[in-house]
């Protein structure tokens, strides 16, 4: 993440305005995934920036402003969710998330005259619409059914596009920790969209190689994910069923990047500043 906003010896009156401005929408958006309410959303928000205020003097420089602030807003959010029963929720088994015996693959081909291959909603028409659509009601709706102790790695890694690293130590635990949740976070969401009812669908192909080979491209797929990168190996290796769920896969966290576009509530905005004003 690059490193602006305000410089840890600016005062908190003159640096939490800053950041704020910097990332109060992104804030917003994530307290709207990880809370599912507006209300509570609001809340958390302003609790984040009222604890930012009180401990900036904590803030030596060394990380990334935005980091530290959403640091505060993950420990914020695993506590509200606590509270509120979150870690009773089950996530699925592994078994129960891998696509081996699905029959269809979302319409991704038709959707876009790219094909399948890193497909990002750039395609026109009423498939792509759909799929869009869709898929951001599929992405929400599955989020929040995420145990806290999933939903808040993913969304800071796949809204807030932190680094793996980063959200570990924003969380205190340790990076691979963060990886395991992440990946088979990442596999509900593709499948939510799978099943979704309205998005297109396709006859999956059938795979080319063994159970094991497809699982190993699969990891290798998740972990270029964690990188940003799309995929390190060639293209031609891969089968085109595997090539579908990569894509699948794709569309999930383009997902997860435009749910964390938006905009801050003007009035949310007003409450902040005057709170810390007074």
């Amino acid at each position: 993440m690059p490193c602006n906003g305000p410089r840890a010896k600016d005062p908190a009156a003159i640096a939490i305005p800053q950041l704020v401005e910097l990332h109060g929408p992104k804030l917003y958006s994530l307290a709207s995934r990880l809370c599912g309410n507006i209300s509570d959303a609001e809340d958390m928000v302003q609790e984040v920036f009222l604890q930012a205020f009180r401990k900036w003097h904590t803030f030596k420089g060394d990380a990334n402003p935005g980091t530290w602030l959403y640091a505060i807003a993950a420990r914020s959010c695993k506590a509200r969710l606590r509270r509120k029963g979150g870690i009773d929720k089950r996530m699925p088994a592994v078994s129960q998330l891998m696509p081996w015996n699905e029959t269809r693959n979302v319409d991704l081909e038709g959707a876009s005259s790219g094909g399948v291959h890193g497909w990002g909603g750039d395609g026109t028409g009423p498939l792509a619409e759909a799929i869009e659509h869709e898929s951001v009601r599929a992405v929400h709706d599955a989020i929040l059914t995420l145990p806290e102790h999933f939903r808040v790695p993913l969304v800071l890694k796949e809204m807030l596009e932190l680094s793996i690293e980063d959200v570990a130590k924003a969380l205190n635990i340790k990076p691979e920790t963060v990886k395991t949740r992440v990946h088979r976070a990442r596999l509900l969401l593709r499948k939510a969209i799978v099943e979704r009812r309205g998005i297109p669908k396709r006859a999956a192909k059938a795979p080319t190689y063994e159970k094991q080979v497809c699982l190993d491209l699969l990891k290798a797929k998740l972990d270029a994910m964690d990188h940003g990168r799309g995929f390190p190996i060639g293209q031609a290796i891969v089968c085109e069923r595997c090539q579908a769920v990569f894509a699948e896969l794709d569309l999930a966290q383009n997902t997860c990047a435009r749910l964390a576009d938006g905009e801050m509530p003007a009035r949310v905005r007003k409450a902040i500043l005057k709170a810390i004003s007074s």
